[in-house]
């Protein structure tokens, strides 16, 4: 299984921390975050992970020239942000199987369940399978209505009233065929410019499993503190994958 892992984002957030180290790379733990996701992709079966990189890209470059773990890392750098749906667009020829692959943000600290996601994907085979969660602070989101089939019949990107707290949780599953669906330009976003024009055409899953968004200072001490309930500790310790 392939998957792209969204890791080129600023992180201006986080400043001073990624003044000097790229966000996905930012200790927690004592672990840079994108250990955690390369081994929550190979517990799940994925071979292959491409990963845009463009704030301090050597760095990022550097840590996966040490990784020696069974997920194949493939590097894609981008001088100007393409956003998330132009990265998956700018690199249909990495899609040569047609198989389903994952798109998912390497800035959130996760224990979900991914298999799971796939699965309920290859069920129903609809143009995307989006997860989702309950949001605390849903006018911070993008806000989905399903149906009784788990079809998505509404979404809203960060509403000011929203309609419900069931939110989009950053992780699709699609095939190729939704190369076709994404808009030409430049940057092109999933929650802004994709996902609303497929509207009747997806599915929504409750993703298993807990999502931590590491873009605040707040967020990241949460991070630092649940790392271990999470059960993150134990599965980056017995993924051995990086050769320090």
């Amino acid at each position: 299984m392939k998957a792209f892992l969204l890791a080129a984002g600023l992180g201006t957030r986080l400043r001073p921390l990624t003044d000097a180290t790229p966000k996905c790379l930012v200790p927690v733990a004592g672990r840079p975050m994108l250990s955690y996701w390369m081994a929550l992709l190979a517990r799940h079966g994925f071979s292959e992970v491409l990963l845009n990189v463009h704030h301090l890209a050597g760095q990022v470059r550097d840590y996966v020239a040490r990784l020696d773990g069974p997920v194949r890392v493939t590097l894609f750098e981008e001088p100007t942000l393409l956003g998330s749906a132009g990265t998956v667009r700018a690199n249909r020829d990495w899609l040569t199987d047609g198989q389903p692959f994952l798109v998912a943000h390497a800035d959130n600290l996760t224990n979900v369940n991914l298999g799971a996601l796939m699965a309920a994907h290859q069920r129903h085979q609809p143009l995307l399978t989006m997860g989702l969660f309950h949001a605390d602070q849903p006018s911070r989101c993008g806000i989905v209505e399903v149906d009784s089939g788990g079809r998505v019949v509404g979404f809203e990107e960060k509403p000011a009233h929203p309609k419900s707290n069931l939110a989009n949780a950053g992780f699709y599953v699609s095939d190729r065929r939704l190369i076709e669906r994404i808009p030409a330009g430049t940057p092109v976003d999933f929650g802004l410019d994709v996902l609303p024009r497929l509207v009747g055409e997806m599915r929504g899953v409750v993703v298993e499993g807990d999502i931590i968004d590491v873009g605040t200072h707040e967020s990241y001490k949460r991070a630092q503190r649940e790392a271990g309930r999470l059960g993150l500790l134990e599965m980056v310790a017995g993924w051995q994958g990086d050769r320090r």
